[in-house]
């Protein structure tokens, strides 16, 4: 866990590692739960027999899903102290590269690509996340998402 006392300290940062978050198994009790809640049953997330035949040898987490795990990431990698409200305000050019099979652990990686001053001392920050599944060579996410953060 990275620790930053004030938002501005992340200015310098600009083009750096803002960190690595710790591992994350994703089992198919949680793509069930995620299947239920956004009605997106496709066999290669829900159908574990059916998914053996199929072309990953099982079955696949949710690209959406992947994507709805970077927040639970930046709280385990890093925290800004004097932040009393942080605001998701999108995400640009999210690509999903690789398939991640349930049963593997995740991880994100997360690089500062911009920081800009917006009103009452806050920032809106842009930062490249890019999520690993254990055993593969590409990421299976990669996404730019904007926050903005206010003391």
């Amino acid at each position: 866990m990275r620790s930053f006392e004030k938002i501005a300290d992340l200015q310098p940062l600009v083009g750096e590692s803002l960190g690595t978050s710790e591992w994350l198994t994703v089992d198919q009790h949680r793509v069930n739960l995620f299947a239920e809640v956004t009605e997106d049953h496709q066999w290669i997330h829900v159908d574990e027999a059916r998914a053996k035949a199929g072309p990953f040898g099982g079955t696949i987490v949710h690209g959406f899903l992947t994507l709805s795990l970077l927040p639970a990431f930046t709280a385990r990698t890093f925290h800004i102290g004097e932040t009393k409200s942080g605001l998701n305000y999108g995400l640009d050019k999210v690509r999903f590269v690789s398939p991640a099979l349930v049963g593997k652990r995740l991880r994100a990686h997360f690089r500062l690509l911009e920081w800009t001053a917006i009103n009452n001392g806050g920032a809106q920050l842009k930062i490249e996340m890019t999520v690993e599944c254990e055993g593969l060579e590409k990421p299976v996410c990669i996404a730019e998402s904007i926050l903005r953060l206010f003391p």
